[in-house]
């Protein structure tokens, strides 16, 4: 049985591998009459392409999407849309010395203890890579919630957080890091730096706020909006950790520090705090969605680290290749697009019993 699709009404599945001709995604169950092109998907895969500066993987990709299918004149037709993104600069052979040994901390064992065998090429499907064809889908899924604005930032980097008083919107695209805060982007520069050189990697958190949620999204028990986000994010390849709102903060706080307290306002309840995230009962509150994204350090590094090979003896993996020093920074739009898809979906469920 396969897992490839994402979604109830809004339905997106992937497909592809890392150093396959090209990867993509079927959107499914996208309403008819939105406008449509090229156009405007390309600027969100820009935000997670490789090779942009020193900070990231150095393969060289364009990534650029092509619509094969579900638009017509400009329009989305209510069919499913298929996107394409060729891969054009794959290097298999970086990887002939790990065919047959298993790097510590990435899916290669995993993959072989289920399937039997795996593509050793940069992963197949567990490299991050896959994720291309999930911001390409997010950029439809962006086009049914017109009403919501996403903004996904890196709020820490090798355990090193940005300070919320300096939280600047505007500063976010002023730096290779997404980083709201311009006195930590200077000292992640030097961090992630030191551990490219040293060919290691550091982990990262990815904050992303979607305003303008209306209340009611959601449903209880079995299709909760925040269970959804919770597994839309653990779905991205490298995430390790979902907290809404507070998250783990929160059972750390008394009952009365946790409250979210009210008051009439002239357009609805006025919220005096936002502990649980714009999220109560599985169902949006009209108060902005907050979700924070655990990456873990990326798992290919020059470092030699204790493994064995599929016969058991024992060895050392030292995995060439280009590789992320930081997966978390290119995972923000990453995070974004998962944002986007989640949302659309549970819009179009509202819709659907609601009216």
């Amino acid at each position: 049985m396969s897992w490839n699709t994402f979604g109830r009404v809004f339905r997106m599945t992937t497909w592809g591998e890392s150093h396959g001709p090209a990867l993509g995604a079927v959107v499914d169950g996208c309403p008819p009459g939105l406008v449509l092109d090229e156009a405007a998907i390309q600027p969100f895969l820009d935000a997670r392409r490789p090779g942009q500066n020193k900070f990231t993987t150095q393969r060289n990709e364009p990534d650029q999407v092509r619509i094969l299918s579900g638009v017509f004149e400009g329009r989305t037709t209510g069919t499913p849309i298929s996107l394409m993104i060729e891969n054009t600069d794959q290097r298999s052979k970086d990887y002939s010395e790990i065919a047959q040994a298993y790097r510590p901390g990435h899916a290669d064992y995993a993959y072989d203890a289920k399937y039997g065998l795996r593509d050793y090429r940069g992963g197949g499907r567990s490299s991050a890579r896959e994720t291309a064809a999930r911001v390409a889908a997010g950029a439809v899924a962006r086009l049914v919630i017109p009403e919501v604005s996403l903004l996904a930032y890196v709020a820490e980097i090798g355990g090193d957080a940005v300070n919320p008083a300096n939280f600047d919107a505007g500063e976010i695209g002023n730096n290779p890091f997404w980083c709201p805060d311009a006195a930590a982007a200077q000292r992640w520069e030097k961090l992630v730096d030191e551990a490219r050189l040293a060919g290691s990697s550091l982990g990262a958190v990815v904050e992303c706020v979607a305003t303008g949620v209306p209340a009611g999204w959601g449903a209880p028990i079995y299709a909760k909006l925040d269970a959804d986000l919770a597994a839309a994010m653990m779905g991205i390849n490298a995430v390790k950790g979902v907290e809404i709102g507070d998250g783990f903060g929160a059972a750390r706080l008394s009952g009365e520090q946790n409250a979210d307290p009210m008051r009439a306002g002239e357009n609805g309840p006025e919220f005096a705090a936002n502990h649980a995230g714009g999220i109560a009962g599985g169902i949006s509150t009209g108060q902005p969605v907050v979700c924070r994204v655990a990456f873990k350090p990326t798992s290919s590094i020059l470092t030699p680290v204790p493994s064995i090979t599929r016969d058991g003896a024992e060895t050392e993996v030292r995995t060439k290749g280009r590789h992320d020093p930081c997966v978390g920074i290119r995972g923000t739009p990453v995070v974004e697009a998962m944002m986007a898809l989640v949302l659309a979906d549970h819009k179009l469920l509202h819709r659907a019993q609601c009216g």
